[in-house]
């Protein structure tokens, strides 16, 4: 994958940017302290099944105006929503309050900010609802509970998908994880 700079506002993002041209591309965010690194093997896998990856090589600092300026500044009008841990948190806030951005939305270990997490704080009771075909992929970290209680706030097609025993997802699961973005990425 290719790296490159991108100014948005007061900072600049590295950004890897890999697979073939297609009208399909899917924006991965990682959790704090995970490196795009993390996804490099769901990045591989997708990339074989004709689809286009855009990764920041961290999420520090990112919020939801950064995040639509880079994919501004990268031309991207319409992406696939995929985060991981607070990656995860800032993918549920961009599909929840940003409409004609994103086609679709997975993420992992992270239910939708108006539902208890597995600690039983509420990370933003005023979230609204997503209205995107969404899958929520539950590993160790994220009770079912909380999984389940987020389709509420899922105002489209919406998918739970159990990995007992895996600790980080986009680690420990990417085969699971390239299959999930993959079926959210296609038209049927």
């Amino acid at each position: 994958m290719e790296s490159t700079r991108v100014e948005v506002g007061s900072g600049t993002w590295t950004v890897r940017i890999g697979g073939p041209e297609s009208r399909h591309t899917v924006l991965f965010l990682p959790d704090a302290g995970d490196s795009a690194d993390v996804f490099d093997a769901v990045c591989a896998r997708l990339h074989d099944s004709d689809l286009r990856t855009v990764v920041p090589e961290n999420v520090d600092g990112l919020d939801e105006p950064s995040v639509i300026a880079m994919l501004d500044e990268l031309k991207l009008p319409w992406v696939n929503l995929v985060g991981s841990g607070s990656g995860a948190e800032l993918a549920w806030l961009l599909a929840a309050k940003t409409f004609g951005r994103f086609a679709s939305l997975v993420v992992a270990d992270r239910g939708h900010p108006a539902v208890p997490g597995a600690d039983g704080s509420v990370r933003d009771a005023a979230c609204p609802a997503v209205e995107l075909p969404t899958t929520v992929v539950v590993g160790t970290s994220l009770g079912r509970p909380c999984a389940d209680a987020s389709g509420r706030y899922a105002y489209s097609e919406f998918r739970i998908v159990q990995l007992d025993g895996i600790g980080n997802v986009p680690a420990d699961a990417a085969p699971e994880l390239a299959s999930e973005i993959v079926l959210r990425t296609s038209s049927w």
